[in-house]
């Protein structure tokens, strides 16, 4: 997997935590300060929420990786481990984005990079369950970069996006903006609209393996000759 975090020793990553932790502390430090002279102390607890929000991931993750709780199986396509017989899936976090997406990207190939690791990873959590004979498990997740359309053509489908999760997403909307903005390579707004919860048996992506592999295939060429 190319991910440059994980690519690193434990104490080069531990390094990268640390700095992270520093710049938030001494960002809420001034923030803090200019609270406390204007009176307007609800500056500094919107920059402690917005603060938690945008670094959490960078903490969060890797641990949960260590931990055996969160599987991936591409560098921008995660999983959770199966519970109930589901299987929560995950596109890549603000803190894969920084890490994996080739800065030198634009907007459009950004998109189609991410996409691609998407679609590779699908296709490996398609081979690990036919490995372990757990075709009918049922993924879930939920995207802003995947469109409907095409989700459909894999054999996802659309589903209602539940009270708790659109809760988490509104909590964190300024990780998504920045996350949505990475992506775009520009200012990004995501709209709350734009965003869908898919799922489906792995059966239903068994059935469309073909065409998941082939449009794989083409995002990836289109990848290796945009370079």
């Amino acid at each position: 997997m190319n991910h440059r975090y994980f690519l690193k020793s434990n104490k080069e990553q531990s390094h990268i935590q640390l700095k992270i932790g520093i710049v938030a502390f001494f960002f809420n430090l001034i923030i803090l300060a200019v609270a406390i002279v204007s009176g307007f102390y609800i500056l500094f607890i919107l920059s402690i929420v917005i603060t938690l929000s945008i670094i959490a991931p960078f903490f969060d993750v890797p641990t949960l990786k260590k931990n055996g709780r969160l599987i991936y199986y591409s560098s921008l396509f995660i999983a959770e481990k199966e519970k109930n017989g589901t299987i929560i899936v995950h596109g890549g976090s603000l803190f894969d984005y920084v890490f994996v997406i080739d800065k030198t990207l634009n907007g459009i190939q950004r998109t189609n990079f991410i996409l691609q690791r998407y679609l590779e990873g699908v296709l490996n959590l398609i081979a690990n369950c036919e490995k372990e004979h757990n075709t009918s498990v049922k993924i879930k997740g939920t995207t802003y970069i995947l469109n409907e359309r095409t989700a459909n053509k894999i054999g996802l489908k659309t589903t209602k996006t539940d009270f708790i999760q659109k809760l988490i997403l509104t909590y964190n909307y300024v990780n998504v903006l920045v996350s949505n903005s990475i992506a775009k390579k520009k200012l990004s707004f995501p709209s709350m609209n734009n965003i869908k919860t898919f799922e489906c048996e792995i059966n239903d992506l068994i059935e469309r393996k073909e065409f998941i592999i082939a449009l794989n295939n083409k995002l990836k060429n289109t990848a290796t000759n945009s370079l």
